[in-house]
């Protein structure tokens, strides 16, 4: 998924209203924001950042020192070794150490559902799908995926199945 889709389902489970438009610079495409009060920002953990403190939900960003680092490592996580172009023995390895990591975890960060959670989701989607076949060594990363969707108001409760498939309501 294009940074500037993953944006904008953002805003939606945000309930921010539409609005903002997202242009993409360089061969890697990093989404960039003009915001009307200031600079453009670029990255899209800068500005899926900036989206949850305009929503008024930082909460999602962490809610003590740690658990902001916390926040910070996956989103780096998501940035330097999920988003590029892996190949299938790459991909495999990310989904089984994610796995293994989640072993023991509600949340990337533990208990807390933060914004690490919904861009680790958005960015696992295409590898999950794609590899169907991996489904039942991956039932943390599923589960992790699954447990995400009944965060955000509006949306319809998840399904009972641990899949990260195409039912889930942002996309």
């Amino acid at each position: 998924m294009a940074a500037a889709a993953e944006l904008t389902l953002l805003e939606k489970s945000l309930g921010l209203s539409k609005g903002n438009k997202y242009s993409a610079q360089g061969e890697r495409q990093i989404p960039v924001l003009q915001t009307n009060n200031g600079p453009s920002l670029t990255g899209l953990t800068t500005i899926a950042a900036h989206l949850v403190k305009q929503a008024n939900k930082e909460h999602l960003l962490g809610s003590t020192a740690e658990e902001k680092a916390v926040v910070q490592q996956w989103l780096e996580y998501r940035v330097t070794r999920v988003d590029g172009r892996l190949g299938p023995d790459a991909v495999h390895a990310v989904l089984k150490d994610l796995n293994s990591y989640l072993e023991d975890k509600v949340y990337l960060t533990g208990y807390n559902f933060t914004l690490a959670d919904i861009l680790l989701y958005y960015g696992l989607h295409r590898f999950i799908v794609h590899n169907r076949s991996s489904s039942r060594t991956l039932v943390h990363v599923q589960a992790e995926c699954v447990g995400e969707l009944h965060t955000f108001p509006g949306n319809k409760p998840p399904r009972r199945t641990l899949s990260c498939d195409r039912t889930a309501p942002w996309g």
